[in-house]
């Protein structure tokens, strides 16, 4: 019986099988993805910038329009009683103020309690960060607690040193009985109350910066104290000869944040009064800028000399801006 066989076809070359072309993206795919991109495209240009405006607009709002409406009033008679009737009275706020004995005062009340608070608590701050910079058992804890002041609030910590530095029942007047010394009137006379006021802000600043010395000791490369170990050095030299060189721009950082903060002391010797009020005293003997500014502004209604003082206060705090920057550039320069 006779088979016939069916040929299969040939197939092409390579063996692949035949097929139809793909078909290209019609019209209205090319048009959405177009659209796409120009939408990724404006994404990608403009998302940063949303980003970034919720804090420029806070910044518009209570930073940069307060600044402006202040210079303004600063240049105008305008009471508390009548904020909107301003009298145009050019410089003559400011010439007020400096003629003012009590500003002075209030200046150099603040020099003094900025210097006693300030050199004693960035001292503390770099022993304080050298001793948790080696290896304690428990260093998270001492870290915490360290920054435990700084969290505290001010009022709350101003009231007990009013109650530590108080003249008949305070327990540093106790302890100074009982080694022989005469209790300190520490709220009626100008040096004590100014070193008590000092206190309370090394109290609450000094875990603070131990903590920023503290960061920048350990990205000091290991190797450089391998290096000075090898030599011969011993611990206080290679704090000496490494520490500090490398923590300069640091000791210039808190130095410039610590002076801005002193000239800016408000709460602790508000509170530190026995009258709670903001003349710094009976006699003005530890009334700061702040206090200054806020009794003529709250207390004596006068806005138009308040403005004058916040605005000479922000003059200072450029000068020391511009101190910072000239500085910086010395020690780069050096380096």
């Amino acid at each position: 019986m006779a088979t016939h066989d069916t040929a299969a076809p040939p197939a092409k070359e390579g063996g692949a099988a035949p097929g139809r072309a793909p078909a290209g993206p019609t019209g209205a795919e090319q048009r959405h993805r177009a659209r796409l991109s120009r939408r990724w495209q404006r994404d990608m240009r403009w998302s940063p910038y949303a980003f970034v405006s919720p804090f420029f607009l806070l910044f518009l709002a209570f930073g940069l329009f307060p600044l402006i409406y202040t210079g303004w009033a600063s240049l105008h008679q305008v009471e508390m009683t009548a904020p909107t009737d301003m009298e145009w009275v050019g410089l003559r706020n400011y010439t007020r103020i400096f003629d003012d004995d009590f500003f002075w005062n209030a200046a150099k009340n603040t020099l003094t309690i900025g210097i006693i608070s300030t050199v004693p608590q960035l001292l503390m701050a770099m022993g304080l960060a050298h001793i948790l910079n080696y290896k304690l058992r428990g260093s998270t804890f001492f870290r915490v607690t360290m920054l435990a002041p700084y969290a505290t609030s001010i009022a709350a910590a101003s009231l007990v040193f009013v109650l530590l530095f108080g003249r008949d029942y305070g327990m540093i007047n106790w302890v100074l009985n009982n080694v022989g010394i005469d209790p300190v009137d520490w709220q009626s006379d100008k040096w004590p109350s100014q070193f008590a006021v000092s206190t309370i802000v090394i109290w609450r600043w000094t875990g603070y910066n131990a903590l920023i010395y503290l960061a920048a000791m350990q990205a000091i490369p290991q190797d450089l104290y391998e290096s000075a170990a090898l030599d011969g050095a011993s611990r206080w030299k290679q704090f000496i000869h490494v520490t500090l060189p490398s923590l300069r721009p640091t000791i210039l950082f808190t130095v410039v944040v610590s002076t801005i903060g002193a000239t800016q002391v408000f709460g602790e010797p508000l509170l530190f009064d026995a009258n709670k009020g903001a003349s710094g005293g009976s006699e003005h003997q530890f009334q700061t800028l702040g206090l200054y500014l806020y009794e003529q502004g709250w207390v004596n209604q006068h806005l138009g000399r308040a403005s004058a003082i916040a605005w000479t206060m922000f003059l200072i705090l450029i000068v020391v801006g511009i101190v910072n920057y000239v500085i910086s550039r010395r020690l780069r320069a050096s380096s």
